[in-house]
């Protein structure tokens, strides 16, 4: 993340230009209700004089009854301007919240694998729920202060001016006095908003890990210790605020104080030419119901500045986000996506995480149509193959061709749509398990779905969901058990229908008979694919056509598994390590499907192989 600063006017600029601009016609009306509320103030106190000269004192009756009737007309016209312009801005300002929400999203959804893993989930969340209700919520404030006070600061030091402009004078002769300090306190509320942000942001990430690993936390007796420490984030966060805060209201303050002395100006030097039998009650009453109406808006004006660095201070923040360069780009002149079933193959593949070399010419081929398994200790590069395929990240040397076309000259979209994947960890959407099947495929026949549902095994536990397919499958698909979140999986894969599958670990965390359930939807779904398989269990490869084996981002070895084995080498030790005497070795098992019933299921061992190669 860059620590660029951007001023004031770069941030109004760009919020008006992408933002704002758009609802200029919602803007011009809500401007023309402030101008009907704020001129309402004027009247007001214009009606001071007429009020008093000649009811209070003069004693007209006639004078009476219109200056009551001005006055009602007065309060009715200006609680519907009111009314009209708050509903006018909230909708401008919830409509330039959500733009820019999606806008982050768009922008965080294309960046890089690189961009995610130094930039958590609480930060980012941080960023395009909190930071934007924030610019929402002060933004609307300023846009009021600046339209609507403005507009009725200036009516009113107009109607005090026509007054007596030396009072007027007297009553302002501290604001120039405010320019210094009100610019120090600016810089000050923005740097210690700009902290808060970023505090909060720690606390959500904080947040985000404690929940996601709820179960390691209390495995770990780890409660006191992560209470503590957030308890340590959250004291620094409200020092921050309250910091904040104080610089916020000093400026109001100061305003209370020049104005308390300019008004003390004011009754000294206008009573005495009241006394003097120059000036009227009904005058002396009109300026200073003018210059006490005024006194509110100038208050607020005074803290719009603090409000408007708060503001800055979240914009900054998602501008930068907005601003993060995307490095995986479509190309200027793409090519299109091969046909068919395609080959895939890697030439001198190169890619280093800072002084880490992950991958070290690694080249190999996969054939079309046939499997092919990825083979090595944990950090040998498997994993970064898979991602370099799908361009989640693209190498610094070498290239991965796919039917002939290299993955960097297509389209993201097009290329990405070559592939379906099927990962350890089975990520479902909390929403209806038919739409966590279906997604985004258009046009799906109910009896083209029913022949992915029995092809995945999803057939088998559907009868036992109360509502079916419009079962809601809960956050991360809670509410099924690892084997039926799997079936779904590749169910979404089979209704794909892309000419190559990558399968991770697929079956890794489950128990026997959910894996050979998984394991028999997987080579029906491979059929007719090139599938690519990254598995530590060695006895779910054994059948590939090809096993290349890894070591340290370089291929070692490559063969079918009876010739692995016959010529020795890493694979027949990581054989001998997970097979003994022809058994194979205990292996992870996976908590079951939670039953209806008990709702109980068993916690999971991991094995000597989990162990060592994760």
């Amino acid at each position: 993340m860059n620590d660029q600063t951007y001023t004031s006017k770069e941030l109004l600029a760009w919020l008006w230009r992408d933002y704002l601009k758009k609802h200029l016609g919602l803007m011009v009306l809500a401007l023309l209700f402030m101008v009907i509320e704020g001129a309402s103030l004027g009247a007001l106190a214009r009606l001071m004089e007429p009020m008093f000269d000649r009811v209070f004192v003069a004693g007209q009756q006639d004078a009476l009854i219109w200056v009551g009737l001005t006055l009602i007309g007065i309060f009715i016209l200006r609680a519907i301007a009111g009314v009209s312009q708050k509903v006018l801005l909230t909708k401008v300002a919830q409509g330039t919240a959500a733009d820019l929400r999606i806008d982050l999203l768009e922008r965080m959804m294309q960046q890089d694998g690189a961009f995610h893993q130094s930039h958590p989930p609480g930060f980012l969340i941080q960023r395009v729920q909190s930071d934007v209700n924030a610019v929402g919520d002060v933004w609307r404030a300023v846009i009021t202060g600046a339209g609507r006070d403005f507009i009725g600061l200036l009516v009113l030091l107009g109607v005090a001016v026509s007054i007596d402009p030396v009072w007027a004078l007297m009553a302002c002769i501290g604001i120039p006095v405010m320019v210094l300090p009100a610019a120090m306190a600016q810089r000050f509320v923005r740097k210690r908003a700009r902290e808060a942000r970023d505090l909060g942001a720690d606390l959500a990430t904080r947040l985000d890990e404690v929940f996601h690993g709820i179960v390691q936390v209390k495995l770990n007796a780890l409660e006191a210790y992560q209470t503590r420490q957030y308890r340590s984030l959250t004291g620094r966060f409200i020092d921050t605020e309250v910091r904040a805060a104080f610089g916020n209201a000093a400026i109001p303050g100061m305003v209370d104080i020049l104005s308390g002395i300019g008004f003390m100006a004011v009754i000294l030097y206008g009573g005495s030419e009241i006394i003097s039998g120059d000036k009227t009650i009904g005058q002396f009453m009109t300026f200073f119901t003018a210059m006490g109406f005024a006194f509110s808006p100038l208050r607020r004006l005074g803290g719009i500045a603090g409000l408007w660095q708060i503001a800055a201070a979240a914009l900054e923040r998602i501008r930068e986000l907005l601003d993060a360069p995307v490095r995986l780009k479509d190309p200027v002149t793409p090519l299109p996506a091969p046909t068919g079933t395609p080959e895939i193959v890697l030439e001198n593949v190169g890619l280093s995480y800072g002084e880490t070399r992950v991958l070290n010419q690694l080249g190999f081929t996969a054939k079309a149509g046939e499997t092919t398994a990825l083979v090595g200790a944990s950090g040998a590069g498997k994993s970064t193959v898979f991602n370099i395929l799908t361009r989640l990240i693209d190498p610094q040397t070498g290239t991965a061709t796919l039917g002939g076309v290299a993955s960097t000259q297509m389209k993201l979209t097009e290329l990405r749509n070559l592939f379906s994947v099927v990962t350890q960890e089975a990520l479902l959407f909390d929403a209806t398990l038919r739409e966590n099947i279906v997604l985004d495929c258009k046009d799906v026949t109910e009896a083209r779905l029913q022949e992915v549902l029995e092809a995945a095994h999803v057939a088998d536990f559907l009868p036992n969901l109360e509502n079916g397919l419009e079962t809601l499958v809960g956050p991360r698909g809670s509410a099924l058990s690892g084997g039926q979140r799997q079936r779904v999986v590749i169910a979404r894969a089979l209704l794909r229908d892309t000419p190559i599958l990558l399968l991770d670990e697929a079956t890794s965390a489950l128990d026997a008979q959910s894996e050979q359930v998984v394991q028999t939807a997987l080579d029906r779904l491979s059929k007719g694919r090139t599938t690519l398989v990254i598995a530590h269990r060695l006895a779910t490869i054994r059948s590939a056509d090809k096993i290349v084996v890894l070591d340290q981002g370089r291929v070692v070895d490559a063969g079918t598994h009876d010739a692995l084995l016959e010529r020795g080498g890493l694979y027949a030790d990581l054989y001998r390590l997970q097979f003994k005497d022809g058994r194979q070795a205990p292996e992870t098992m996976a908590k079951p499907a939670i039953s209806k019933k008990d709702g109980k299921s068993a916690a999971p061992r991991r094995s000597l192989w989990r162990r060592l190669f994760g």
